[in-house]
C-alpha cells in the first residue's frame, strides 16, 4: 500500500512564521528637497520678523534688524519640526487680512481702553474652544498669533491633536457673546486661509459642515 505523500510547504499567505503581517503604512512621504526647506525657513523668518515689528508697535531699520537677528537665532538655536508651506501668496486677500487686522485692532483697542476707563465696571472673561477648520501646524500657529494680538484676547492652550484654541475672551455678558467671539476666531481662520492657503484647503474651508464650529 503506498502511503501519503508527505505534506508540502504550508501556502505562503503574505504572512511572517512568528506574527501577523506588517501593516501597510501607505505610501512614503516625498522627502523636502535642500530648496524647499529653505523656501520654508525663509517664510517662518518672514512671518516671525512681522510678529516682532507688530509686538514693538514701531516699523523702524533698527526694529527690522532687530526682527531678522532674533527671528534668525529663533530658528538656529530653537529648530522646530519641518513644517512645509504648501500655500499659494494671494495678493488681494493679503490685503484683505491686514486691513480688517488693523480694524479689528482699533476697535478692540478702544474697547478695552473704555472697560478700563469706566467707574465701577468689573468685566466677566470665560475660555471657549474654537475647533480649527484646517488643522495644520502652521494653521494653528498663524490662527493663534493673530487672535492673541487683538487686545481682550489671549490664547491660553493650543490642541494640537483636535485642532483646537482655547481663548480667554473679554467683557462677556451674555451667551451670543460667546458665539459672537467664536465667529470672530474664525473669521479670522478663514482669512488666512484664503490669503496663503493651498486650494484644497480653501475648498475644505468651504465645504466643511457649520457644526464643527461648536462642536469639537
Amino acid at each position: 500500500m503506498t502511503g501519503a505523500p508527505p505534506p508540502g510547504p504550508p501556502a505562503d499567505d503574505g504572512r511572517a512564521a512568528d506574527g501577523p503581517p506588517p501593516a501597510d503604512d501607505g505610501p512614503a512621504a516625498p522627502a523636502i528637497g535642500r530648496g524647499g526647506r529653505r523656501r520654508d525657513q525663509a517664510v517662518t523668518l518672514g512671518w516671525l520678523v512681522a510678529i516682532w515689528l507688530l509686538l514693538w508697535g514701531d516699523l523702524s531699520w533698527g526694529n527690522l534688524l532687530g526682527g531678522i537677528l532674533v527671528g534668525g537665532a529663533v530658528l538656529l538655536f530653537f529648530p522646530l519640526p519641518p513644517v512645509t508651506f504648501g500655500g499659494r501668496l494671494r495678493p488681494g486677500a493679503l490685503l484683505v487680512l491686514a486691513v480688517t487686522f488693523v480694524g479689528e485692532l482699533v476697535s478692540a483697542s478702544v474697547h478695552v481702553a473704555a472697560i478700563a476707563v469706566r467707574p465701577g465696571y468689573r468685566p466677566r472673561g470665560a475660555i471657549i474652544a474654537v475647533p480649527l477648520r484646517i488643522r495644520t501646524d502652521l494653521n494653528l500657529a498663524l490662527t493663534a498669533e493673530l487672535i492673541s494680538l487683538v487686545p481682550g484676547t489671549l490664547i491660553l492652550e493650543v490642541d494640537r491633536d483636535h485642532g483646537a484654541l482655547y481663548v480667554h475672551v473679554l467683557d462677556v455678558r451674555s451667551p451670543e457673546d460667546l458665539t459672537d467671539s467664536r465667529e470672530r476666531v474664525l473669521a479670522v481662520e478663514r482669512r488666512i486661509v484664503r490669503a496663503v492657503g493651498s486650494p484644497q484647503e480653501v475648498r475644505q474651508l468651504t465645504a466643511e459642515p457649520d457644526d464643527r464650529r461648536t462642536n469639537p
